[in-house]
Parts: C-alpha cells; structure tokens; sequence
C-alpha cells in the first residue's frame, strides 16, 4: 500500500514523500473471526473423538491449531516493515524499518541519484533501485504489482523535478 503526497517548494521541503507498506488482506478482525472459527470447529472435531475413544488425535487438533495461529502471527510480525521515501530538491532519503523496529537510511543527492527498473514481460516491474555515489539500495520489494508501477511512476516525476529545479 502506497500512500504518497506531491509538493512543490523552493526550499528543502519535500517534493514527494511516501510510506511504503505490504498489503495484507486479511485485517485483524477478519485474523479474529477466523481464529474463532478454526477453533470452534477443532474444538466439536476434539468432542466427536474423545467421545468415540481415538482420544490421541486430540493432540494433532491442537498442533493444527497452534501451527495456524504460528503461521498467521509470523505473517503479520512480517507486515510490520516499512519504508519512508522522500525526495526533495537537495537529498533523496529512504528510511527502511524492519519488524523489530530497527531503521536504517540511505541518503542520496537527488542530481547524482538513479532509480533503475526491472521488467518482466509479463509480470511487469519486478525491481526497484536506487543507486548513486558508489551505493544502492532496493525499494519497494514487497509491494505488489500496481503499487510497484504508481510508485516508480510518481517517484520518476519527483526525481525528475527536483533535478529541474
């Protein structure tokens, strides 16, 4: 998910600033109910064999369960990370922040910067770079397909602007 703004300033105010984040389509409430529903099913599967004597297979209805949850909690541990880019007419900033909160930055001067694309013919822009001064660093790896293409599409104009300036 992008979310983005464009502004034009004389000064060092930016031109373009986006926060980066990886769509997940499942929301909390939506984790909840199905949580719910997972373990209310589990749960009538676990009374139907005990009652039945094949009191073993209990214990696979909790491992499932609890591989669920796992699997779920680490999915969204993951959709923590993010990146703040920002372009202005004297730097190019990404900050890149991962799940446990640690950040790293990589500045840029916006003149020397080069924001280089990969393709694919069928799938579209597979990846993002921003290179310049001897460094790089890839942008937008977790996006999907159309937020990849908005975002090289906005950060290619606010590039492009603040070398005119």
């Amino acid at each position: 998910m992008i979310e983005g703004n464009a502004e034009t300033s004389i000064n060092d105010e930016p031109i373009f600033a986006a926060e980066l984040t990886p769509y997940r389509s499942l929301g909390w409430r939506g984790f909840k109910i199905l949580l719910m529903i997972a373990g209310a099913m589990s749960f009538l599967h676990v009374l139907v064999f005990l009652v039945i004597g094949a009191w073993p297979i209990v214990f696979f209805f909790g491992f499932d369960f609890a591989l669920l949850f796992g699997a779920f909690w680490f999915n969204y541990h993951s959709a923590r990370v993010r990146e703040e880019v920002s372009v202005s007419r004297t730097d190019v900033s990404v900050k890149k922040f991962a799940p446990s909160g640690r950040m790293t930055e990589h500045r840029f001067n916006p003149f020397w910067a080069r924001f280089s694309i990969k393709r694919h013919q069928e799938i579209g822009i597979v990846s993002m770079r921003i290179s310049g001064g001897g460094r790089q660093t890839d942008i937008g790896s977790f996006l999907n397909r159309d937020d990849r293409e908005t975002f090289a599409l906005a950060f290619s104009r606010a590039l492009a602007t603040a070398r005119a300036r």
